[in-house]
């Protein structure tokens, strides 16, 4: 078989989950305590918009939207971007990348969706960490709910706030494989479209910090982009034994000769009478790190032309901005967009925000042409108002009407679950459906809300008997004391003055390919220092806690998965409700769909035996034993990993709810330039528009999707 990469960690938290036993079994309140520190820098306050008309309209502000107004704005254009949160961007689960779960569970950041993985009830509540709501009104997740508890679904977090999910997200910023950009070009005729020439847009957009112009010698990165990328130092992990030898044990897997490293490690091990639990000098561990570099040291967003199938364990960039060592991401480039002044104190940019703005739906013109143009949008004001954000009234229809106006396009980037419940509630969307609701319709597009596709994500999970050094003296900011924040904080140019939050706890990963695979990676295999065991209410307290440092996840990544059986659906014509969201994973329910839903299972395995390998190979140098935890040992046989695949799998880059397709795909949503199909003056600009989903991770996909549309639109305006 072959492999992939590394992933997600941690967060503040104050409960956990034993050693002995990892199983969840957790119970928070639906709108959980939080702290109150003050922001680090300036934020946005909300206003509903303004009463005048904008060249371009752009619904949500999240990896496609801002990009794409910014680069609008930039041209010269009146834009209005609009949100249904707030400006958060400078509180500290966002900035600081350790944080990145909490953020994810902040109350005025979450919009928590529950989502249904199967149609079927039994299947359903195999799964761990199934959410239910009990009857004192709080969030119950794991396998014994109290009597009387209703089943809600499987917990799916996204960010209602400027920057949308790149605000949480885990700071990967992985470049697409060309043959996500190639499939669009064959299915739309489009050559724009090539691999390499989008290439150029990943280039305008990245500020490359781990790199220099003269060690970049293919020519492959961007040095003055809006994205930040960099690598954080590995003698951040390398003073832990347990973590050099997992990362040993990891390289071995691989066939790569770890002789001299296990030397060097041995002269480390020779030099104390007792290292367990102990923080190594960096003097003591600098051979370490430096043979670990050399062998970690593939650059996987380079532009080689088997980049997308040659198998690399390597270290992963960050889009972190150093020498701060912050989150970088599209809210800080919109943010800088909106403020600026000229030298008289005017407004530089023709860029407004209107924030706690729930756009209801998008208007449209009957009376010019042949086709219905859009016009502007309908939206309510007010902080709270849509019923995925945990403090959102369940019956009060609050929020105050308005309407604003596009003179040329309203562009709808709000998601894979928003932006097809925005264009059904304006009237675009399967006639049936609509009819159900007495939405009037403008046109009868039934592909709006189907072709769902989703990763499929598990983790393998093992304890050590003591704690891992990385996070020893953090507290996750449940002290006012955190000596982990105030070493954060505090300016430096040395990377590890900043010490351990200036990393999201992704060390190294693998990208690999399956023995079921195509031509390029499909499996991302990442290994991180804490228990993940997917997306639950109160996650954030299990995953690495003040008490509880003594696990290590490999989690893999099942990319380029096959199932687009996925769906979403109104339940009700009021813009505040959530919609139903189905996923259908693995085929559920279709007997044509089973073919490509064992080949899935299959290379999710194979990944999970690729991290059960690693820890059983793992040399204790540190005196150290791993124990399995997640899933138990028991779980040991294929069939019974593939049942525990089924069960536990979860996604967190929902795709393509509004594919571009070709001309004669009477299920096609857009067409190459992103419009959408059968009016004018509208566009789709966000996850929702790939046909297949892309990558192993989306974010980069999406944001050079949205640089391609503005050149798109403004080469329109020329």
């Amino acid at each position: 078989m072959k492999l992939p990469a590394t992933l997600v960690l941690l967060s503040a938290a104050v409960s956990i989950a034993e050693a002995q036993g990892a199983e969840i079994d957790l119970t928070v309140p639906r709108i959980p305590q939080q702290n109150n520190y003050p922001p680090n820098g300036p934020q946005l306050s909300a206003n509903p918009p303004g009463n005048k008309s904008y060249e371009y309209i752009v619904v949500g502000s999240g990896a496609g939207g801002s990009p794409l107004a910014a680069r609008l704005a930039l041209a010269g254009h009146s834009v209005l971007l609009i949100d249904a949160g707030g400006d958060h961007g400078a509180i500290r689960e966002v900035e600081v990348p350790s944080l990145y779960i909490g953020a994810s569970e902040r109350n005025e950041l979450n919009w928590g969706y529950f989502v249904q993985h199967y149609t079927n009830e039994t299947q359903t509540k195999r799964d761990r960490k199934l959410t239910y709501l009990t009857p004192d009104d709080e969030f119950y997740s794991g396998v014994n709910p109290p009597k009387g508890s209703q089943v809600l679904g499987n917990y799916y977090p996204r960010v209602g706030g400027l920057g949308g999910c790149t605000e949480h997200l885990a700071l990967l910023p992985i470049s697409p494989a060309s043959t996500d950009w190639n499939h669009i070009k064959e299915l739309t005729g489009d050559q724009s479209w090539d691999a390499e020439g989008m290439r150029g847009y990943f280039k305008g957009l990245e500020n490359n910090q781990y790199l220099t112009s003269r060690e970049d010698v293919n020519k492959a990165h961007g040095f003055s982009g809006w994205l930040s990328t960099t690598v954080e130092p590995l003698s951040l992990f390398t003073k832990d034994l347990k973590m050099v030898s997992i990362f040993l044990s990891a390289a071995s897997s691989m066939g790569i000769q770890t002789d001299s490293l296990m030397n060097a490690t041995r002269k480390v091990v020779d030099g104390f009478s007792s290292i367990a639990g102990k923080v190594l000098p960096l003097n003591y561990t600098a051979d370490i790190t430096n043979g670990l570099a050399k062998i970690f040291d593939y650059d996987i967003n380079n532009d080689s032309p088997t980049r997308d199938s040659t198998e690399a364990l390597c270290r992963i960039p960050l889009s972190i901005n150093s020498p701060d060592w912050r989150r970088s991401s599209p809210r800080d480039w919109v943010y800088e967009i909106a403020t600026a002044k000229n030298a008289d104190g005017s407004k530089k940019y023709p860029l407004d925000i209107a924030l706690h703005t729930l756009v209801t739906k998008v208007n449209f013109d009957n009376t010019v042409g042949d086709k219905p143009k859009a016009t502007g949008v309908d939206y309510l004001y007010g902080e709270a108002l849509y019923r995925a954000d945990p403090r959102a009234s369940s019956t009060n229809n609050t929020g105050a009407p308005g309407s604003i106006s596009a003179t040329r396009e309203v562009i709808v980037a709000g998601g894979t679950f928003n932006t097809p419940q925005i264009l059904k509630l304006s009237g675009i969307g399967p006639a049936t459906e609509l009819a159900k609701f007495d939405i009037p319709l403008v046109k009868d597009l039934p592909g709006v809300g189907g072709n769902m596709q989703d990763r499929y994500e598990v983790g393998v999970s093992a304890a050590a008997s003591d704690n891992f050094t990385l996070f020893k003296e953090c507290t996750f900011i449940t002290t006012d004391d955190d000596p982990c924040y105030t070493a954060w904080s505090h300016p430096s140019d040395d990377p590890l003055a900043h010490g351990p939050y200036a990393t999201n706890g992704i060390a190294i990963g693998l990208f690999a390919r399956s023995s079921v695979a195509g031509p390029e990676h499909d499996l991302w295999v990442g290994g991180v220092p804490g228990l993940f065991q997917g997306y639950f209410p109160g996650m954030s307290r299990t995953v690495v806690t003040p008490s509880a440092k003594n696990y290590f996840t490999w989690l893999v990544l099942k990319a380029h998965s096959r199932n687009n059986a996925g769906t979403v659906n109104l339940t009700s014509a009021n813009p505040r409700d959530t919609p139903r969201i189905t996923f259908r994973s693995f085929g559920e329910g279709d007997p044509g769909r089973q073919a490509d839903a064992a080949k899935d299972l299959r290379a999710a395995v194979e990944g999970m035996r690729w991290g059960i390998q690693v820890f059983d190979d793992a040399l204790p140098l540190a005196g150290e034993t791993l124990q399995r935890v997640w899933p138990p040992e028991e779980v040991s046989t294929d069939e019974q990993l593939e049942q525990w695949v089924r069960d536990e799998a979860w996604g967190h880059h929902a795709s393509c709810t509004c594919p571009i397709g070709a001309d004669d795909d009477p299920m096609a949503v857009l067409d190459g330039q992103l419009r959408v199909r059968g009016v004018e003056g509208l566009r789709v600009v966000d996850a929702s528009a790939f046909p297949k989903i892309p990558g192993t991770f989306p974010v980069v996909a999406i944001y050079m999707l949205a640089e391609k549309a503005a050149a798109d639109i403004l080469a329109d305006v020329k």
